[in-house]
């Protein structure tokens, strides 16, 4: 689809946008994917030192570091984008959108090995959030701001937490895509929601505790009272 089909997808999709003009000219997220296509080229046609010093002066430029093999489809949205990190096995889908601060990690140090995260397509990865290994994101999924994710996720869940855990699986694509509406803080951290089904739990049992203890004082009193026909 090339990159002003890139520019125009940023531009519709951010609301700070005021024109696909704009886009191409002032954001460092759509700079680093016009650097990457450069790298991605030089990359495969084996000028990989080239490659890389062309990655580095993106870094440089943008704050936001991809490796030169990583692969990257159409429609990418980077949002903001400093502190981005995506490693050299890395695949990432179409229509996607990635907030500041994501790392696409690599585990293990074995060349010629997947080592990093494959994300599917119209996945929304949120503001800090980590995704290791060479684990698969399925499309239509939701990462939550600051997740660190170290297994499979399947299609269409939500993901939140550290380590990362599943808090709903939509069972069908949605309505509308996660990457498009930009929803990855609405999801409630599931520790905090376990907590707070603990502490009700315990507040039950105090309030079930006195109940007792209350029906134990009467028939105590009730023993404790003189039998009105002795002397």
């Amino acid at each position: 689809m090339g990159l002003i089909n890139d520019a125009k997808q940023i531009a519709r999709r951010d609301p700070a946008a005021r024109s696909v003009v704009g886009v191409i000219f002032m954001y460092s997220g759509f700079h680093a994917l016009v650097y990457h296509k450069v790298s991605h080229f030089l990359f495969t046609h084996k000028l990989r030192a080239l490659a890389r010093w062309n990655s580095q002066f993106a870094r440089f430029m943008t704050g936001i570091e991809i490796h030169p093999g990583a692969t990257i489809g159409d429609g990418l949205f980077i949002d903001h984008g400093m502190g981005i990190v995506i490693g050299e096995t890395a695949v990432i889908g179409d229509n996607c959108t990635i907030y500041h601060n994501v790392t696409l990690g690599g585990r293990g140090h074995a060349k010629g090995e997947k080592r990093h995260p494959s994300i599917g397509n119209n996945v929304l990865v949120g503001a800090g959030a980590k995704i290791l290994g060479p684990v698969t994101i399925g499309d239509d999924s939701n990462i939550g701001a600051n997740a660190v994710i170290l297994h499979d996720v399947p299609a269409g869940a939500t993901v939140v937490g550290v380590p990362g855990k599943i808090v709903k699986i939509d069972g069908e694509k949605p309505k509308f895509s996660h990457a498009e509406e930009l929803d990855h803080a609405i999801s409630d951290d599931p520790v905090e929601t376990e907590v707070a089904q603990l502490v009700n739990i315990v507040n039950g049992l105090q309030g079930t505790i006195m109940d007792l203890k209350e029906q134990i004082r009467d028939l105590k009193k009730d023993n404790e009272e003189p039998d009105e026909g002795r002397c």
